[in-house]
C-alpha cells in the first residue's frame, strides 16, 4: 500500500508542479494584460484631452494680449476725461476678459495660473497706481505708456510660462 501512496505521489507531484505553474503564469498573464489596458487607456485619455489643454493655453495666450497694458490702452479709449471713469473702464475690460476666460484654469497648471493672476493684478495694481498720479485720462494713458515701453509688461512673464507649459505638452 505504502508504494501505491508513493507511486500515486510520484506520478502526481509532476502535474501540481504543472498546474501551479500554470496558473502562476496565467495571473502573470492577467496582469500584464491588465495593465496593458490602462495604459492604453490612459494613453487615449491624454490623447484626446491634449487639444482641450492647448485650446485652454491659446485662450489665456489670448487673454494677457489683451490684458497688455499697451495693446488695452490702445483698444479701450476714454469715453470723457476723468482719470477716474477712466480707470473704472480699463478695469472692467481687464475683470470681462478675466470672466470670459477664468474656467481655463481647470485645463492649466496651478503655477502657470498663478502666474496669469500675479501678472493680472500687477497690471491692475500699476493702473490704479498711475491713476492717482494722472492729472486726466489721457495723462493716465501718456504714463501707462511710457511705463511699458521701459519695461516688460508684466503678461510677456505669463506668456513665457504658457510657452513653456505649451512645450511640455508637445
Amino acid at each position: 500500500m505504502d508504494t501505491n501512496i508513493t507511486e500515486l505521489l510520484a506520478l502526481s507531484l509532476p502535474t501540481i508542479i504543472m498546474a501551479i505553474v500554470a496558473y502562476y503564469f496565467f495571473n502573470l498573464h492577467s496582469k500584464n494584460l491588465s495593465n496593458q489596458n490602462k495604459f492604453e487607456a490612459l494613453t487615449l485619455r491624454k490623447k484626446e484631452g491634449l487639444p482641450i489643454k492647448l485650446q485652454a493655453l491659446e485662450r489665456m495666450v489670448l487673454f494677457c494680449d489683451r490684458i497688455n497694458p499697451i495693446k488695452l490702452l490702445i483698444r479701450v479709449k476714454p469715453i470723457d476725461n476723468s482719470t477716474n471713469d477712466y480707470l473704472q473702464l480699463l478695469l472692467k475690460s481687464i475683470e470681462q476678459e478675466f470672466e470670459h476666460n477664468s474656467v481655463q484654469q481647470i485645463y492649466i497648471s496651478d503655477d502657470c495660473w498663478k502666474i496669469i493672476i500675479t501678472a493680472k493684478a500687477a497690471i491692475i495694481q500699476k493702473l490704479k497706481q498711475v491713476a492717482l498720479e494722472s492729472n486726466d485720462a489721457q495723462d493716465l494713458r501718456e504714463k501707462m505708456m511710457v511705463t511699458y515701453q521701459q519695461t516688460a509688461p508684466p503678461t510677456d512673464t505669463a506668456i513665457s510660462v504658457i510657452k513653456s507649459e505649451v512645450a511640455k505638452l508637445i
